[in-house]
């Protein structure tokens, strides 16, 4: 039987967007399982440092800021010459902003983008020669919902994650013959600290208790009433990187407690 608990001892993996939230727990989950792990993002790095570092592999961090295509160069630079080079890639960063369309910011617009869309392209380019040398690795494009449906407002997201699936299914295509694969996730509302800052914002200002907030807010999308946890997505992280899963490419894995259903 081909394994769905990957050993990925030997092998790094890059997270981007990884020192809280979604990126931080799937790099705790393939730390769990013995890759070596390059962290990236802003803001205090201790905690994510020493929460990786406790399973016992390597840890790296980076602080590029992706919306800058030559602060990603100097990335994989570094990755390159501290761990060989990147093995499993998982694009988790992400930012958002909401406007309607005629009243969105163009730098909002632009910075969204950046970010969210061209940031895939570049690691995905530069993660791809080291992988086709070795003839194996993993593309794990952490997208949305938002990537099949949209929601008003959100414009930028929206574009950019349909453009990430866009790209997953091209990468997918012209790695088919090779043992490296890239497939995509499309995450409902999981309780990341971005969200539970709208789940604060909505009690404070329908003046609602906080979990009366959390139900509100599942209530206009997520069938199901509970939030995806950051574990279920490094699980499924874990399989899109095992041998189980290497016939699945460019495919997108939805995990959004039937949003997309309705």
């Amino acid at each position: 039987m081909m394994g769905i608990e990957p050993s990925l001892h030997g092998k790094t993996a890059l997270v981007t967007g990884s020192t809280s939230g979604i990126g931080l727990g799937i790099a705790r989950a393939l730390a769990q399982q013995g890759a070596n792990v390059i962290l990236n993002g802003f803001g205090d790095t201790a905690p994510a440092r020493d929460a990786i570092g406790a399973t016992g592999v390597r840890v790296g961090f980076h602080g590029a800021d992706l919306a800058k295509s030559g602060d990603i160069t100097d990335l994989f630079r570094y990755a390159e010459a501290e761990f060989g080079g990147v093995d499993v890639l998982v694009n988790n960063a992400g930012i958002q902003h909401v406007a309607m369309v005629d009243e969105f910011p163009p730098e909002r617009w632009d910075a969204i983008l950046a970010l969210n869309l061209t940031a895939v392209f570049h690691t995905t380019r530069l993660a791809l020669p080291h992988m086709k040398v070795r003839n194996w690795g993993r593309i794990i494009n952490i997208a949305s919902v938002h990537g099949q449906v949209a929601s008003v407002g959100k414009a930028a997201y929206v574009a950019a994650k349909h453009g990430v699936l866009g790209l997953t299914k091209v990468t997918a295509l012209e790695t088919a013959r090779l043992g490296v694969t890239c497939n995509a996730i499309c995450p409902g509302w999981v309780l990341t600290p971005l969200v539970q800052q709208q789940v604060e914002s909505r009690a404070a200002r329908d003046n609602l208790a906080e979990a009366d907030a959390r139900e509100a807010l599942l209530a206009e999308k997520q069938p199901s009433a509970s939030f995806i946890t950051t574990d279920q997505i490094g699980a499924a992280v874990l399989f899109l990187c095992s041998e189980a899963a290497s016939q699945m490419r460019g495919a997108a894995w939805t995990i959004d407690g039937g949003w997309t259903s309705q």
